[in-house]
């Protein structure tokens, strides 16, 4: 693994877009972005990208803007879904591919979705990792209790704690597990004081998207559980690249009926169930990895 960065641009001028990079480019596969959810980084994908890196594919996982090593913007109204679709499309550009392929959990995965909606797209095939064309109110409810809010921890093992409270939905992890996403999460500034990598103003970008607007110019559908779909469904028909799905089975933020329509609507969507999690499947164990790896040489 080796860590690098790009310039994104926004109203306030240019930013750094940290990534990680994994394995070396190979004849006939296409690089493979990995984006994590709303207030994650890209280390969350540190297991799967060694793994598909030593099945032989090139793997990036970058660190949305104001995540992990990335810079943090001054004005909070800045972290929009434009704002991160715009740096995005420099990542692709960063890879010196024609095409990728895409691995996105949540909110990764709807950035990757209008991408793949886009013309000429670049993205060959899309896994969305627990997210689709409508988000459960339910969810996003969840979510906006904690986005934004992590408090400082004075050791490791206090991290460890809060972020098994509020990351409850990623499936069954082992003690190191959740270590590593502690380690991942926050940042030691000084001795027994340790602050997160995600900046608190993050939680604001989804009521400032355009997406997340219909959550306010149509209230009635907000109250019913159906977010996004004006804009949602709209994208997901036009998205026509090969699509899988890993549907944590608790989940709040993706529900079975829309996994059916979104397979209607789409034919060529594939469905992986993850038993023992909710939102969103954290990717850390083998089998997950053999499973998105036997997708993707198997898709096309």
């Amino acid at each position: 693994m080796k860590t690098d960065y790009f310039l994104g641009l926004s109203e306030e001028g240019f930013h750094r877009v940290a990534y990680t990079e994994w394995g070396v480019p190979t004849l006939g596969n296409p690089p493979i972005i990995c984006v994590h959810g709303l207030t994650r980084s890209g280390r969350d994908f540190d297991e799967l990208a060694e793994y598909l890196s030593r099945q032989g594919r090139h793997v990036f996982c970058p660190d949305i803007v104001g995540r992990g090593e990335s810079d943090w913007l001054r004005n909070p109204l800045h972290y929009t879904y434009e704002q991160y679709i715009a740096d995005m499309n420099v990542m692709i550009a960063r890879t010196h591919a024609s095409q990728v392929d895409w691995i996105g959990t949540s909110m990764g995965g709807l950035i990757g979705m209008v991408l793949a909606s886009m013309p000429q797209s670049p993205i060959r095939r899309l896994v969305l990792n627990d997210v689709g064309a409508q988000i459960s109110a339910t969810g996003i409810s969840r979510i906006a209790k904690y986005a934004g809010r992590d408090p400082d921890f004075s050791s490791i093992e206090e991290a460890m704690r809060y972020f098994k409270s509020v990351l409850d939905g990623v499936g069954k992890l082992s003690d190191e597990e959740w270590r590593r996403v502690a380690e991942r999460s926050v940042r030691e500034i000084s001795p027994g004081k340790f602050v997160s990598k995600t900046d608190h103003g993050v939680k604001i970008a989804p009521a400032k998207s355009k997406m997340a607007w219909q959550i306010m110019l149509h209230p009635l559908k907000a109250i019913e559980g159906t977010l996004f779909d004006i804009d949602l469904w709209h994208i997901w028909r036009k998205v026509t690249c090969p699509v899988l799905i890993l549907h944590g089975k608790q989940s709040d933020i993706l529900l079975p009926a829309t996994i059916q329509k979104m397979q209607q609507i789409h034919p060529q969507t594939d469905v992986i169930e993850v038993p023992e999690a909710g939102h969103a499947p954290a990717l850390m164990h083998t089998a997950q990895h053999q499973a998105i790896y036997q997708w993707l040489i198997n898709s096309i």
